[in-house]
């Protein structure tokens, strides 16, 4: 699609927000947590996925695929590459990449894939992936971030084919409080919400706001127990998040490992060991091996204690689409 045939489709009072797209990286918009869930006509609202973010580009060669911290990802899922071989041929969009069990998207799963840069292994791996698109941001060499999500939305439904791996992520408007039941009956991680008439913001703001059915979120890991009887590796990690510059002691995460886990985590933190504790909390443990917290692990937890500890926690995989300095305590 030219640009031409792109404005035709903008009502004519949007068309000043139109600017030319040169080519460049777009930053995706991030979502900020909140627990109180509302309804507003102004507001849209999306299911969550447990996956991880990916931002698909083309400007008139092969497909791209860019993870949120503008690494290429391509290699890991190359059947999405070649689904949008088909797509438009200048283009950015927005949207997760997830691993289904059942109904429900699997993040456990997803990490057999998202490791991988060999596109045969990945093939290989038996985990078949899907990329869920629910944003457009530039198209046909037309930037369209100063256009309303509401109409960013339509004209990707109407420009896209969402055959095979590719999905569009529908919504609903304005009923948030009732979608929220039913998406945590349904056993989905919760919603997001989204402002319907906002522009495109690179990074987080509370334009977009996460609502979790069950508590979890990343950490970084500071160091790790010995293992005891027949466990092999360690016996748990000690994990954090950063309050300014220090790291902020969250509890220990003994549960959700495989050997495979065992062994990967055991080897990278491996890599990352010192002699003193990273944390600005002192720590009651002993036999611990310190390590550089630079590590990103997603935890799912039951709730924070009154001490600032997770109750439960429970490990669910390794987070390399983000950053230890991005973690902090969402609240």
């Amino acid at each position: 699609m030219g640009g031409d045939d792109l404005i035709d489709l903008v009502d004519p009072e949007l068309r000043p927000r139109l600017r030319s797209w040169s080519g460049d990286w777009l930053a995706p918009q991030l979502a900020t947590r909140a627990d109180a869930r509302f309804s507003d006509p102004d507001w849209l609202f999306e299911r969550k996925l447990d996956g991880v973010r990916v931002v698909a580009g083309r400007d008139g060669g092969d497909p791209v695929l860019w993870s949120r911290n503008h690494n290429r990802v391509d290699a890991s899922y190359p059947e999405i590459v070649e689904a949008l071989a088909g797509a438009p041929e200048r283009f950015v969009i927005d949207g997760e990449v997830v691993a289904f069990d059942g109904d429900r998207t699997s993040f456990p799963l997803l990490q057999r894939r998202m490791h991988l840069s060999d596109p045969r292994a990945a093939r290989r791996s038996g985990v078949a992936v899907h990329y869920v698109v629910f944003d457009l941001l530039a198209l046909g060499g037309v930037d369209l971030a100063r256009l309303p999500l509401r109409v960013r939305k339509r004209l990707l439904a109407e420009c896209f084919d969402f055959t095979g791996p590719l999905r569009f992520s529908e919504h609903r408007r304005g009923d948030g409080e009732d979608f929220y039941r039913q998406a945590c009956a349904r056993g989905w991680e919760g919603l997001i919400a989204k402002r319907a008439d906002r522009p495109h913001r690179g990074g987080r703001s509370r334009d977009w706001l996460k609502f979790p059915c069950l508590s979890g979120q990343e950490f970084v890991v500071g160091g790790r127990t010995a293992p005891k009887g027949s466990r092999t590796g360690f016996g748990a990690l000690l994990v954090g998040y950063f309050e300014g510059d220090a790291l902020r002691f969250a509890g220990k995460v003994g549960t959700g490992y495989d050997e495979a886990a065992l062994r990967e985590l055991s080897t990278r933190l491996d890599g990352l060991a010192r002699r003193d504790s990273p944390f600005a909390d002192r720590i009651p443990e002993r036999e611990v091996r310190w390590a550089d917290p630079e590590l990103v692990v997603q935890v799912a937890f039951t709730e924070w204690t009154p001490e600032g500890r997770l109750r439960h926690p429970r490990f669910l995989g390794v987070r390399d689409d983000k950053t230890a300095a991005e973690v902090v305590r969402e609240r």
